[in-house]
């Protein structure tokens, strides 16, 4: 065999040999992510049929819940883009028996919700403290939620900004996700 033949060889054996295991692997990674599918669909299921389940179900399709589907609708494109929405506060405390920390109600697109800042220490809401009702305010969220507890979506407060001033904006944590 000549030299170069040789070299061919030795520069494609590394080639195939890669592209067999990236294919082993693609193939388990497929196996495995069905596998987690279907464990969720059946932890689901399991969830849906428990107590809580039920009321949940009850709640969500029941006139309140429908309610606070169509609101998150309304809203589901700015929040997964990240993107400025116009909104007025409606009250600067949030209802009655809430566990969500520091919060407002604020009116958006003819809507409530709940806008929850969660825990945070004094330092942190200073300025939010400042809002009053009717001030419009521009906010952004990554995340918005609903629990049969409440009759409004919850927004979490991550940017508010009142007169082109910024006056809160979430710090994402250090080393975490």
């Amino acid at each position: 065999m000549s030299l170069l033949k040789k070299t061919i060889y030795v520069l494609i054996l590394p080639l195939v040999i890669s592209g067999l295991v990236f294919a082993s692997r693609e193939g388990t990674s497929k196996k495995l992510s069905s596998k987690s599918i279907n464990g969720k669909k059946v932890a689901l299921k399991k969830w849906e049929d428990s107590p809580d389940g039920i009321r949940f179900k009850k709640w969500e399709s029941s006139p309140t819940g429908k309610k606070v589907d169509a609101a998150i609708a309304k809203i589901r494109k700015p929040v997964k883009d990240y993107t400025r929405m116009k909104g007025v506060i409606t009250s600067l405390t949030l209802p009655q028996g809430s566990r969500l920390g520091y919060g407002l109600m604020v009116r958006i697109n003819e809507e409530d919700y709940i806008l929850s800042f969660g825990v945070l220490k004094p330092d942190d809401f200073q300025e939010l403290r400042s809002l009053k009702v009717n001030d419009k305010i521009i906010l952004k969220s990554r995340n918005i939620s609903l629990a049969p507890k409440y009759s409004y979506p919850i927004l979490s407060g991550e940017y508010v900004e009142l007169n082109g001033k910024i006056i809160y904006k979430r710090i994402p944590r250090k080393g975490g996700c």
